[in-house]
């Protein structure tokens, strides 16, 4: 049994998230086009040492861009930003976050594109702040996988400020020599 998927929409029914609860302990979704009500536009999951956040997609005008998903992860302060909407898989590092769209896993007709959709999915293995992904797609009838990794990166310390000398201006004190002798 997997220990969450994370499903960026499109459920459509009662029995597909049903199906899905007997393969995962814990279920994400967020609502898609074909969703009803009872799913949430967006999600962010605290993992231990990254921020996930999950959305269907079509927030992101024009879907899909990553200056439009980069705001979206900015407002959302997270990590990593998994988006769907265009049933098309992409994975890229940009301005020190991760962006996947795992694709669609049934290989869906979306109307975004007129070309053929690949069905795909993503497996993510999540250690500290490394995240390892697994891309599933099928291509020609054969099952293909792609490994990418993502490393957050790890914040410098801030400096400490400087030492500040106090000085005290009072009448029964000589003023304070601050630096080196002559």
């Amino acid at each position: 049994m997997l220990p969450k998927i994370i499903c960026t929409g499109n459920v459509c029914d009662r029995e597909t998230y049903d199906y899905l609860r007997t393969i995962a302990v814990d279920v994400n979704v967020v609502r898609g086009d074909y969703d009803d009500k009872s799913f949430p536009f967006s999600q962010v999951i605290q993992h231990p040492s990254l921020k996930i956040g999950v959305i269907h997609g079509h927030q992101s005008i024009p879907v899909g861009d990553l200056d439009a998903l980069s705001a979206m992860a900015r407002v959302m302060d997270v990590d990593i930003l998994i988006s769907g909407h265009t049933h098309k898989f992409e994975a890229t590092e940009f301005e020190g976050r991760f962006y996947i769209n795992p694709g669609s896993a049934t290989g869906a007709w979306s109307g975004a594109s007129m070309t053929e959709t690949t069905p795909s999915f993503a497996l993510m293995d999540v250690q500290g702040t490394v995240v390892v992904t697994y891309v599933y797609s099928l291509v020609e009838g054969e099952v293909r996988v792609e490994k990418i990794e993502y490393r957050k990166p790890i914040e410098a310390p801030k400096p400490s400020p400087a030492p500040q000398a106090i000085v005290h201006n009072s009448p029964q004190m000589e003023p304070p020599v601050i630096g080196g002798g002559w």
